[in-house]
């Protein structure tokens, strides 16, 4: 039996995924983008960057669900949660210092090294983060629960973006990649020994067979979604050559109603053919879940892209030479992140009283406002107030949207339909990056008078995407009563 909880595991518990969270806020929007833009110059950044990100997630995406599996079923000594957090740790570290190692690296051969690595970064941080993920459901009764998720939350979050923007963002803005990379190694690595004092211990003997159908489902799942992003982005690369040459006006008409429309329907098409797959029949017992997860989707491309694209955007817009936009870009960060934290508390009560679905609307249009603010800024200053309203929306967003799946999906089976939520969240960064990245390239290519002029554009899309996800919640019906789907 495991020792009762303290007042110290609400730490132990949970401190990981501040770990985790400052490693991908380390890499995705500030060390990559630069490393990229490094090896395939200016005009690729975005397509190389797109591609990175779109394998590198769905590997994350089936990773994380087969670890937490495998750790369901764990008898390690160690106990059933930590020697994954451990292993998958000691293996995020080798993969960073090989990381730093091809800054010294040129071209593509430096592209197709990071390209892996990055992989294997998915591979190792999820091996972590599929176990961690049960340590709540594990240890913590279930009266307990919600304070520990809420803590989970602050520390998963706000308080990993304030971090990075105080200090790696800084170090990479000066151009010191290896302090940079040591202090998130040293914050990964002193979350892991806090994780290591959470209070498992021998698991009993399950006499559960390990049942591999949901994996199966996942991986057609993943493999259809793949598919279909793949498809939308030679697509929109398609158009390329026929606008090669027009006035800017008419491309930046063109390619933004074309992108914009292509990842409405990619996260539509995606979600739906997805959910059919991973639910079967059920799924047509219960549309306004698909709709929820089409509209949580929806809003995370646009606000996980913004951030992914912020090196660039400053780069271009501001004329920011190379490492000097990290600096801005992790302020940006931090500015997201006070107002998540601010927020997001406020969000969850008032979504008990308001409602649910007016919390994630006016999450929606918030945040619409945030990007069209980025989109006209000026300067600087003007962006800092567009990533305040950006993080007032995603901090609205977290709690009213999370909320309101938990209250259309089947009573008994919220495990089951939450986990395919998932999608979302994997989905996002890979869907925006891989048909964005493309777009920013077309501009930068064929324009080089107006730099920055494809980021501006992509911005307004991801704006876009925000007001899209507003829409689909007309789709949504409420349950007068807890739902029940047919098995």
């Amino acid at each position: 039996m495991p020792r009762p909880l303290r007042w110290y595991d609400l730490l132990t518990i949970n401190i990981y995924f501040t770990g985790l969270t400052t490693l991908a806020q380390t890499m995705t929007p500030l060390v990559v983008p630069l490393l990229v833009q490094q090896f395939v110059g200016e005009a690729r950044q975005g397509l190389f960057y797109g591609t990175a990100r779109l394998w590198s997630l769905m590997t994350a995406l089936l990773v994380q669900a087969l670890m937490g599996m495998l750790s369901d079923h764990s008898q390690l000594h160690f106990g059933r949660r930590r020697p994954f957090i451990l292993l998958g740790t000691l293996g995020d570290l080798l993969v960073i210092v090989a990381i730093g190692f091809t800054a010294g690296l040129q071209g593509m051969t430096g592209f197709w090294v990071l390209f892996i690595l990055l992989v294997l970064l998915q591979v190792t941080s999820n091996t972590a983060q599929g176990a961690a993920q049960g340590l709540i459901p594990d240890l913590v009764p279930q009266e307990h629960r919600g304070r520990y998720s809420g803590i989970k939350s602050i520390l998963e979050v706000p308080i990993p973006l304030i971090l990075v923007s105080f200090t790696i963002g800084r170090l990479v803005a000066a151009g010191y990649l290896w302090a940079a990379l040591a202090v998130c190694m040293g914050i990964l690595s002193f979350t892991m020994l806090v994780a290591m004092f959470s209070p498992e211990q021998v698991p009993s003997k399950s006499g559960r067979p390990l049942d591999w159908k949901p994996f199966l489902r996942l991986l057609a799942m993943a493999a259809v979604f793949t598919a279909i992003i793949l498809g939308m982005g030679r697509l929109i690369r398609f158009f390329d050559s026929f606008l090669a040459g027009t006035p800017a006006s008419t491309s930046l008409a063109v390619m933004g109603v074309l992108g914009f429309l292509l990842i409405c329907a990619t996260v539509a098409a995606g979600v739906w053919i997805s959910v059919r797959i991973s639910l079967g029949p059920a799924a047509g017992e219960n549309p306004s879940y698909s709709w929820w997860v089409i509209n949580r989707l929806a809003f995370l491309v646009g606000s996980t892209n913004i951030a992914s694209f912020t090196i660039f955007y400053l780069q271009g817009k501001l004329a920011m030479p190379r490492e000097s936009a990290a600096g801005p870009a992790s302020q940006l960060l931090m500015f997201v992140g006070i107002f998540i934290l601010i927020l997001a508390f406020p969000g969850g009560w008032l979504s008990d009283r308001l409602g649910r679905k007016p919390l994630v609307a006016a999450s929606g249009v918030i945040a619409a406002l945030g990007a069209l603010i980025l989109v006209l800024a000026p300067g600087l200053e003007v962006i800092f107030i567009g990533a305040i309203f950006m993080g007032a929306g995603i901090g609205l967003f977290y709690t009213s949207s999370w909320a309101l799946g938990t209250d259309l999906v089947p009573q008994g089976e919220a495990g089951r339909y939450l986990g395919i939520a998932n999608l979302a969240g994997a989905g996002a960064g890979a869907v925006g990056a891989y048909i964005g990245g493309p777009i920013a390239d077309f501009f930068t290519l064929n324009y080089p008078a107006s730099p920055g002029l494809g980021y501006v554009l992509l911005y307004a899309i991801y704006g876009l995407l925000f007001v899209f996800s507003v829409l689909v919640l007309g789709k949504i019906r409420m349950p007068l009563q807890p739902v029940q789907v047919t098995r």
